[in-house]
Parts: structure tokens; C-alpha cells; sequence
């Protein structure tokens, strides 16, 4: 399966019960492209999003619609660079919400930016009483963050950021669709982050590179073999996730033997970022395996999901 579409439905549908003013953008195409937001809501934290995607990708494209925000990391897999969908609702974040893309059949708007410019931006507004976030392009283009914040007199404080972004021409724009599903091995709910995150964070003193290994009886071994040691964690009655066919039927590693482990070897500095950075609180996370090839991790809270992919190193 590819495309949005599908994959989204992958996500959320496959997923079963288990989850319940224009600016022109200087040369080239004209990209006029109005958005602006104000008000941030705290569910959840968006400085805690930001602060996660900061830990996973020192660049990123940040795409709005008229509905939805997604951070998006799109590394070569293929070349052993992982890839991140970060997807979340404007309406649980914005109490006012306003975007215009290049044309009303293109009604999209692709950023490439830091994130930590972001995260720094937000931090100043904790205590704000207003976050007001708008699309500029005065000298070059930005996103600007005004936060308004308390004052003992009758006069406003406000702060701005403006936060340089590159705005992405709309024949890029398909590099950055979500992620296919990958048909995968073996599905299966990982254990506390807190806990997984200690486990892996002793691990990586002793290697680069950590075996995870699961199968459909809920089982789940975090392993690292050198020539000098060899240390496995073993979780027990994980449980594995009710996937769903197209058809509706039950499709997660259907006719495989139960206790058969499907493995992959990655790199455990990049799953120590995943664990250590998140702040998404997920009240699902999942992670499923295709046997030596990849690991797809899902983090879910209400209106935010987080997939990334882990390429398995040979």
C-alpha cells in the first residue's frame, strides 16, 4: 500500500478496536501561501512534540492543511537513515486557525526548518496568555512567533521570534508523503518507554548496535551480542495489536507459528533518541518488525501519532 490515503488508513482503520496576508516566495514558482494560528491549547504540550522531533532530526519539513500539521523526516531508508510522520490536529492546538496554500485544489503549505528554533520560540511562552503563529516573508521567509505574555500594566508584552524556513516547490512535494505500512512480520506492543528507555541506555554502553526480536505470543527480547559479552532483556505478555485486512479481517502475521521470533539489528543510538527525547506520552505505542529489514515504532495519544522507522542493519 502507498499514498496518504492508504497509509492513514493502514493507521487508524487497520488498527482495530484496540485504538479507538499573501507572501510570495522570492524566485522561482510563485508559492503565495497564507497561515496564521493563535491561542495554543495545551493538549498535549506542543513545546513537548517539538522537543521530541528535535531529538529525532535536525531538519525537517513541517506541512499544514487545512485540518492537520505533520513533521515529516524523509532520510534515505535505503541508505540506513530513518524516517519520521509526526501527524497532529490544528483544532487541538489553535484556538483560531487561518491557512491559504498555492490554489484552492493545492490548499497545502511545505516548510522545510529547524526544529530547535521552534522549541526555543515555545519555551519563551509557557506563561503566555497568547501564542500567535503566522507565515511572513519580509527579507527572507520566516515563521513568526509572537507570544504574548502577563503584564502588571495596562500594556501588552509581546516577544516574536521569526524563525527562517524554505518553502518547498510543489513538484517536491510527493518526496513527502506519509510512509507506506510495511508488511510486517510480527506487531506487538512495546513495554514502558521508561523502563525500555533504561534498558536500552545501559545497553549502548557496551554497543552500537541492538537486536530486537518479537513474536505473536507477546514476547519481546532486547538483545546485544559482542566478542566480549552478550546481554538480552526479555519482556513478557506484551500482547499484540489486532491489525485489520482492507477486508476487515485480522491480517497481523496471519498462518506464522506464535512462538517464532522475527529480528532486526539497528542502530541503538537512533532508538535511544526515540525513547529518550519523546514526550508524546503515548497512550498506545506499538512497535512492528519486518524480519531483517526494518522496525516501524507507533506512538499514539488521542489526536497525535508518531511513526519511525528504524532501518535494520545487516
Amino acid at each position: 500500500m502507498s499514498g496518504q490515503a492508504q497509509g492513514r488508513q493502514c493507521l487508524c482503520e487497520r488498527l482495530g478496536p484496540a485504538f479507538s496576508d499573501k507572501e510570495k516566495r522570492k524566485g522561482g514558482e510563485d508559492h503565495s501561501a497564507y497561515l496564521g494560528g493563535r491561542g495554543m491549547r495545551r493538549f498535549p504540550s506542543p513545546r513537548g512534540i517539538i522537543n521530541t522531533i528535535v531529538k529525532l532530526a535536525k531538519t525537517c519539513i513541517l506541512r499544514l492543511t487545512v485540518c492537520k500539521l505533520y513533521f515529516i523526516l524523509s532520510d534515505k531508508v535505503a541508505n540506513g537513515g530513518a524516517s519520521m510522520w509526526c501527524e497532529l490536529s490544528q483544532g487541538n492546538f489553535f484556538d483560531e486557525f487561518q491557512m491559504e496554500g498555492v490554489a484552492a485544489e493545492h490548499n497545502e503549505i511545505y516548510l522545510e526548518f529547524v526544529p530547535e528554533n521552534l522549541w526555543r520560540a515555545l519555551k519563551t511562552a509557557q506563561s503566555a496568555k497568547a501564542v500567535k503563529i503566522k507565515l511572513t516573508n519580509k527579507h527572507c521567509p520566516c515563521l513568526r512567533v509572537a507570544v504574548e505574555l502577563p503584564s502588571l500594566s495596562s500594556c501588552s508584552r509581546i516577544v516574536t521570534h521569526d524563525i527562517p524556513v524554505g518553502v518547498i516547490p510543489r513538484r517536491m512535494w510527493n518526496d513527502f508523503r506519509e510512509p507506506s505500512m510495511p508488511d510486517f512480520d510480527v506487531s506487538i506492543y512495546l513495554p514502558v518507554l521508561k523502563t525500555m528507555k533504561s534498558v536500552v541506555e545501559r545497553m549502548k554502553n557496551l554497543s552500537n548496535f541492538i537486536v530486537i526480536e518479537a513474536n505473536l505470543s507477546g514476547e519481546m527480547n532486547l538483545k546485544i551480542e559482542t566478542d566480549l559479552v552478550s546481554v538480552t532483556t526479555h519482556f513478557k505478555d506484551l500482547g499484540n495489536p489486532p491489525w485489520a485486512s482492507e477486508d476487515g479481517c485480522q491480517s497481523s502475521g496471519q498462518g506464522r507459528d506464535l512462538e517464532s521470533m522475527a529480528e532486526a539489528c539497528i542502530d541503538i543510538k537512533k532508538l535511544q533518541q526515540l525513547l529518550a527525547g519523546q514526550q508524546v506520552n503515548p497512550t498506545k505505542a506499538l512497535c512492528n518488525i519486518v524480519h531483517k529489514r526494518i522496525v516501524h515504532f507507533i506512538l499514539l495519544h488521542e489526536e497525535v501519532s508518531l511513526q519511525y522507522f528504524i532501518p535494520a542493519i545487516a
